[in-house]
């Protein structure tokens, strides 16, 4: 799994009890996925269909620093199929698991559409192929 994106908790990410807010991941995660997929897929008309249960396993406190980690499960005709985890940076310790979530590339009138791809690759290669 490719951990992405860092998260510094900050005050307003916190619910009453003091700990990272289950909504707030759940924001950072979906934009996480959508961000990597349209990239992956080359479409900027990607949104999420489907997201497994949800597994809260620790939580985060004001200060800590946490990683959002992607891996792709597999490639659909329309879709990209991902895994995420949500760890803290500095313990290792795993705040929150998807095990499934499915991204799905739409067309101009918001049907799915098929993107062709079929493995992940990576923007420098895409450069460099272009060159």
């Amino acid at each position: 799994m490719r951990f992405h994106t860092r998260k510094w908790i900050k005050p307003q990410d916190l619910n009453p009890n003091g700990t990272l807010f289950g909504g707030r991941v759940l924001e950072w995660i979906d934009e996480e996925c959508a961000l990597y997929s349209i990239i992956q897929l080359e479409n900027p008309k990607t949104v999420t269909k489907y997201m497994s249960e949800i597994n809260f396993q620790n939580s985060a406190k004001k200060g800590d620093i946490i990683e959002i980690g992607i891996e792709v499960l597999k490639f659909g005709t329309t879709s990209i199929q991902l895994r995420c985890e949500v760890r803290n940076k500095m313990t290792r310790s795993s705040i929150i698991s998807i095990e499934k979530i499915i991204m799905v590339t739409l067309d101009e009138n918001g049907k799915p559409k098929p993107h062709g791809k079929t493995k992940v690759e990576f923007v420098k290669d895409r450069l460099n192929d272009k060159s």
